[in-house]
C-alpha cells in the first residue's frame, strides 16, 4: 500500500487537479488499484450540481488516467520523472454507469492491455462498493519535458 506522500512523488499533479489519495495494489507495469474518497468539500461540488452534487464524468475519466500514470512512471527513478511528462492521447469507450457523489469511495482498477515503447493503453474502470460507476481504455504516450 502506497500513500499520499508516495504519490505526489510520482505524479506532477497537484489540488485541486490530484485525483487519487491512496494506492492498494501494483503489480509493476501490469496492474493497479487506488482509491479516491469523494468529499462533500470539493470545490466541484458549488457548481455540479447544487442541491444534488453528482462528481462530473470527465473527472471520473481523469482519476483513471493518473492511477495508470502511476503505474507508468512508478518504474522510473524521480531523476528521469523530472525529465518526462506523461500525455493522453485517446479515450475510447467510455461508459457511465451510475453516478458518484459524496460520500463514495471511488476504487480504480487499471490493467496495462499494451504497452510499447513510450506509448501505452490501458483498461480502467472506476468502482463504488461492488457496482462499476466508469469505464474506458485509455491511451498515453511519454515524452520528454
Amino acid at each position: 500500500m502506497k500513500d499520499i506522500r508516495w504519490i505526489l512523488d510520482i505524479l506532477p499533479h497537484r489540488y485541486p487537479m490530484l485525483l487519487v489519495d491512496r494506492v492498494l495494489e501494483m503489480e509493476e507495469g501490469s496492474r493497479i488499484v487506488a482509491i479516491k474518497n469523494v468529499t462533500i468539500n470539493e470545490e466541484v461540488f458549488l457548481g455540479h450540481f447544487p442541491g444534488h452534487p453528482v462528481v462530473p464524468g470527465v473527472l471520473i475519466v481523469e482519476g483513471m488516467a493518473q492511477v495508470g500514470g502511476i503505474l507508468l512512471l512508478s518504474q522510473y527513478s524521480e531523476e528521469e520523472r523530472a525529465q518526462k511528462l506523461l500525455y493522453f492521447t485517446s479515450i475510447e469507450r467510455a461508459r457511465f454507469r451510475r453516478p458518484v457523489v459524496p460520500g463514495d469511495q471511488i476504487r480504480y482498477e487499471v490493467d496495462v492491455v499494451r504497452h510499447r515503447g513510450n506509448n501505452c493503453k490501458l483498461q480502467a474502470r472506476a468502482m463504488v462498493g461492488d457496482k462499476l460507476a466508469t469505464e474506458a481504455k485509455i491511451s498515453s504516450a511519454m515524452v520528454d519535458r
